[in-house]
């Protein structure tokens, strides 16, 4: 069995793709398989072949925070990867990461060379521009891509039932598996060093776009500041509402509001171990309510609570089990489950248990089993 991951991104960048992604990569090649990665470079990332995993990369281009992300981003990486894909030797199948204009290069490359590929469906970029002022043009051009991406996988690997439903507008209900979604619940765990800043802080790690909305966080903070001297907070990551959040931290943070570029993993663990609680959140009205954020179980197999902010399946999650507290999409509310958060007592036997149900309910390693079980159904129904 030989299979070819194809992605813009991959670890160690540090992103829920990536995480996803270096699992599947590992779940193939604990089942005997050769893989082989073709993905990006990124700074301090090299190639490697080990353990059955072969990653390589090519120069992209990257917008000024350092993240692919752009038309004129994904097709340097999209325009090489179609060659690539034609001279690589000859896989089982491709599986393919958005955006849709990666599956359209996908989608043809693998049709010259008569393989099967398989598209990840972590959201659908289609649905999600309904909600954003871009030209109605930009929006059906977006759609038509990405409804021919899916209908032409033999497979798509959907995290959501949500996304599942959406998917059957386009491919037969047969050909589209929820695995699910999750974490590295061996990076991300309790165990191990925590980030120190002196003081309680709350901390946002990771893309803040303007579906997290999460500059609603700073103005918040801002009413609890005078009242709680001793804590701070603390955003972690990169995204388009970075800058806003910036200029909101210099205008009203008092020197309490830190904004960091994106770390690796390992060194995000460290922040997510340390903090007094971590901060997620869904702006309604988007069509994004339906998501349940990879922070949520990042922060709590960290053994870290989270204070989730908006409406949806994403603040189901962390009420129903208990997982912290819950807030509408409003500074006030959010500001007194912060006082909440910060009063409450940090006992270890809670952070313990936290990230027990990340392990039972959050591992990546078993979402990376029935996604390679999925595919391995449809390269052998093929065969």
């Amino acid at each position: 069995m030989r299979a070819v991951i194809a992605s813009r991104i991959y670890a160690p960048e540090p992103s829920a793709a990536s995480f996803r992604l270096e699992a599947l990569a590992k779940a193939f090649a604990a089942r005997g398989a050769e893989v082989e990665v073709l993905t990006s470079t990124y700074p301090g990332a090299v190639e490697t072949s080990e353990g059955g995993i072969t990653v390589r990369r090519s120069r992209v281009l990257r917008d000024k925070t350092g993240y692919v992300r752009g038309y004129a981003q994904y097709l340097s990486f999209d325009i090489p990867l179609f060659f690539r894909l034609l001279t690589c030797k000859r896989p089982d199948v491709v599986i393919c990461e958005p955006p849709p204009t990666t599956g359209i290069v996908v989608r043809v490359a693998c049709a010259l060379r008569r393989i099967p590929y398989v598209a990840y469906a972590p959201d659908l970029w289609s649905d999600a521009l309904e909600s954003m002022q871009v030209p109605g043009v930009i929006r059906s051009a977006v759609r038509a891509l990405e409804r021919s991406v899916y209908s032409g996988a033999k497979l798509a690997l959907s995290v959501l039932p949500e996304i599942s439903n959406r998917l059957e507008k386009w491919m037969p209900a047969a050909r589209i598996e929820t695995v699910g979604n999750g974490i590295d619940t061996t990076g991300y765990s309790v165990t191990g060093a925590a980030h120190s800043t002196g003081k309680p802080y709350l901390l946002y790690a990771g893309t803040a776009s303007e579906f997290q909305g999460a500059s609603i966080f700073v103005e918040a903070f801002a009413l609890v500041a005078n009242q709680r001297k001793d804590i701070s907070l603390v955003f972690l990551g990169q995204g388009s509402e970075f800058d806003v959040i910036r200029e909101r931290a210099r205008e009203i943070g008092a020197g309490r509001i830190a904004v960091l570029d994106r770390v690796p993993s390992a060194e995000a663990a460290e922040w997510l171990r340390g903090a007094t609680a971590t901060l997620v959140s869904i702006k309604p009205g988007l069509g994004y309510e339906f998501a349940r954020p990879t922070k949520i179980y990042a922060s709590v197999a960290c053994g870290t609570p989270v204070i989730f902010a908006g409406l949806g399946a994403g603040r189901e999650l962390v009420e129903d089990n208990k997982l912290g507290w819950v807030a509408d999409y409003a500074p006030e509310a959010i500001a007194q489950s912060i006082l909440a958060a910060v009063d409450a007592p940090s006992a270890g036997p809670r952070r313990t248990a936290l990230a027990q149900w990340a392990r039972d309910n959050a591992s990546l390693a078993g979402v990376a089993d029935r996604a390679v079980d999925a595919i391995l159904s449809v390269v052998d129904a093929r065969d």
